[in-house]
């Protein structure tokens, strides 16, 4: 009897919890989103503007403020990686797709989401870049211990199911009440997340997802032009 209520119990876990699942990969693509919306609304946000006058020398302005558009670079016929390897970023191709894929809208792979990162990662500190190439060989390292081949080269297949044992952490346990260890596996997993996260909706493509039309509300801001100790 004893034995008959703990199967039960395993049974209604395990469905419960297969349940959860599917339903955190149907949404997926929304939380990624909200995880990154402030990050991208940021972005999308003008600095505070320094007051200027109609005569500051156009050699003083930003590339932005001169209407120069990076974007073109990251999406120029010949380009390539700064500081990724090929193998590193064309890994960085596929696990983007697989995270971001493109459904009524365009994922991550047509948003160069892999090229923006590269951009980044090339004037970030080695720590960064570091802790950002760690994660990326982890993910190699568990498709080659699992698969016994690089991530990049598995199957659409072994490739979904290596990134579910990673997407997910591990629970305590409810029998015994011990906590669960470190999951360093879905620290790696969250980091690479992140970064194609915030890179994708930084991106024009993902911009135009969170209702971007295209348009700039702001102008060149006038300072104050009225004389010293008369101000209106």
């Amino acid at each position: 009897m004893i034995s008959q209520i703990y199967v039960q119990e395993q049974r209604a876990e395990t469905m419960d919890a297969e349940a959860k699942r599917l339903g955190a990969m149907m949404k997926r693509r929304d939380l990624i989103r909200a995880g990154v919306l402030t990050g991208a609304a940021a972005a999308l946000r003008p600095p505070l503007a320094m007051p200027q006058s109609a005569a500051t020398p156009s050699s003083e302005l930003t590339p932005a403020q001169r209407g120069v558009d990076a974007t073109k670079d990251l999406a120029a016929p010949g380009w390539k990686p700064l500081f990724l390897d090929e193998h590193q970023n064309e890994t960085l191709i596929v696990l983007s797709d697989l995270i971001i894929p493109a459904t009524d809208t365009p994922g991550a792979k047509e948003a160069l989401v892999n090229r923006y990162i590269d951009l980044v990662l090339a004037a970030d500190t080695h720590e960064n870049q570091r802790a950002f190439l760690n994660s990326l060989s982890y993910l190699d390292g568990e498709s080659m211990r699992r698969y016994k081949a690089a991530f990049r080269y598995l199957s659409r297949e072994d490739q979904d199911d290596l990134l579910h044992a990673l997407a997910y952490p591990r629970g305590g346990s409810g029998w015994t009440g011990e906590a669960a260890a470190a999951d360093v596996g879905h620290t790696h997993f969250e980091q690479l997340k992140t970064r194609i996260g915030v890179a994708y909706y930084n991106s024009q493509i993902g911009t135009r997802e969170l209702g971007w039309d295209g348009n700039y509300t702001h102008g060149v801001y006038q300072g104050c032009n009225h004389p010293e100790g008369n101000h209106k």
